[in-house]
């Protein structure tokens, strides 16, 4: 199976640019057009931050322009909320956020909680995709609710898949990397003891606009860039230089050397140019208000 991985659209109900000088629709029409060939598409998946604004306006759009691109090629695709998001916007537009490739809901089962979270599960390809809601109304960081691990805990003991686990905030972080150490997700470990043992493959992430790879409970996480921009990890030190140019990810399932990832890039003349940086003062500030220093 091959997943076509998008995160971090970041549109608004505005049209045209950005505070940092970046067109969001324009950065998505650029992603998914050199998205065009890509073979084998069997799903997309966006990982949050569909929305910078919350608006219903700018998930409609989202959605018109990446369930185009799905329903093109007859295929389902998966949304997730992430820290920008609203859950009455992204309900009333997405709906679980799991759409068949005839554009209908599609989620074969969800979770029911007074909390509202956008959690649910599709089947594609004989592999099982759940999506965890890990917004926290207000804050960067991340975080599941005990209502959802207990949930996807009996998600995982009834009919075995191979499943993935896909939602917006990475429970891992470059080391040292600050923003990435304080902006993370809050309840990682806790995540573990749920999916240690049991058939979770994979973990699809967005959040930090920038690639990394790891490892939770011994099963493999990828985070993909953004699309909106990404994120320059060769900044000074403790610093955050966001720059132009949408990426995505190609996961690859099922092969010898499953799971099988890559970066793509978007053809933009101005990819690499700097879009607006994070000074030293104000990283630390924000770690020190969520509570995660470097080791």
């Amino acid at each position: 199976m091959r997943i076509l991985h998008l995160s971090d659209t970041h549109v608004t109900a505005a049209a045209g640019v950005n505070r940092d000088g970046i067109d969001a629709r324009e950065a998505l029409r650029g992603m998914l057009l050199d998205c065009a060939e890509v073979p084998g598409v069997d799903v997309v998946l966006v990982t949050g931050d569909v929305a910078d604004d919350g608006s219903v306006t700018a998930y409609r759009d989202v959605l018109a322009m990446v369930g185009g691109f799905a329903r093109e090629r007859r295929v389902p695709v998966v949304f997730t909320t992430g820290n920008h998001d609203e859950r009455g916007a992204f309900t009333e537009v997405l709906g679980s956020g799991h759409l068949g490739a005839d554009g209908r809901d599609g989620a074969v089962e969800w979770l029911r909680s007074a909390g509202g979270e956008r959690a649910a599960v599709t089947v594609v390809g004989g592999y099982r995709i759940i999506t965890l809601d890990s917004l926290v109304p207000g804050e960067p960081y991340g975080w599941i609710s005990p209502a959802q691990r207990d949930w996807l805990r009996g998600v995982l003991a009834r009919t075995p898949y191979q499943s993935i686990l896909a939602f917006h905030h990475p429970p891992l972080a470059v080391p040292g990397v600050l923003a990435q150490e304080a902006m993370g997700l809050r309840d990682g470990d806790e995540l573990a003891a749920v999916i240690a043992g049991t058939d979770v493959g994979l973990i699809l992430c967005g959040h930090f606009h920038s690639q990394v790879s790891g490892f939770l409970a011994g099963v493999p996480v990828w985070v993909t860039p953004g699309v909106v921009n990404r994120i320059d990890l060769t900044a000074a030190p403790d610093t955050v230089r966001a720059v132009r140019g949408a990426s995505a990810s190609l996961v690859d399932l099922g092969g010898p050397h499953s799971p099988v990832l890559h970066t793509l890039h978007a053809r933009d003349r101005r990819a690499g140019q700097r879009a607006y940086d994070v000074g030293a003062d104000r990283i630390a500030e924000l770690s020190i208000r969520y509570g995660r220093r470097s080791s």
